[in-house]
């Protein structure tokens, strides 16, 4: 057993005096909150958005929908899980099965800061604006709950996230180096 380091950016924004009015997104797409009975649906729309992607070697429970379906769980329970940051993103079209494809969690931290929790996006339904719009509607359930800063972390290698966050404010504060144990056979 080895052990690789992943390079990662704790990116922060502040929130005071922020416009944070999600977008309007194409037709067919609806944002939903957090509600336990949906924790399957969210558990699907990670999977999704994650299955194939770098941050399935940080993260490996990403690469697997039971795996996805446990997080959300863990996430759901943290002591400082805030419901108003927590969305799915669902997307119809008539005649045709309700896919979800985007979701993204949020916890106030020990600090009393914001920690954004895997945004995602499916592939299929990426570079059209989703991301910005599910950002937007956590960062403004932090606002509502009273914080005043959010961050999250993300891989150095994830250079269209990194283009994201930076455009919309965030600023990275920190390096930080995830070791994650890998087994060659």
């Amino acid at each position: 057993m080895d052990i690789m380091y992943f390079k990662r950016y704790r990116m922060e924004i502040n929130l005071t005096d922020r416009d944070l009015t999600p977008g309007r997104a194409e037709e067919g797409y609806r944002f939903v909150p957090w509600s336990p009975a949906q924790l399957d649906a969210f558990a699907e729309a990670k999977y999704l958005s994650f299955r194939g992607e770098m941050d399935v070697n940080v993260f490996p429970c990403l690469g697997d929908f039971d795996g996805c379906q446990r997080l959300m769980r863990e996430i759901a329970r943290k002591p400082g899980f805030i419901a108003a940051t927590t969305w799915l993103l669902t997307y119809s079209q008539p005649g045709q099965r309700l896919e979800c494809c985007g979701t993204v969690q949020g916890i106030r931290d020990a600090a009393g800061l914001g920690a954004i929790q895997n945004l995602g996006i499916a592939p299929e339904h990426r570079n059209s604006g989703l991301g910005t719009i599910l950002l937007f509607h956590a960062l403004r359930g932090f606002c509502r709950a009273g914080l005043k800063r959010a961050y999250l972390e993300v891989t150095a290698q994830n250079d269209a996230a990194i283009r994201l966050y930076r455009r919309l404010g965030f600023v990275t504060v920190k390096t930080v180096y995830k070791a994650v144990e890998t087994v060659y056979s």
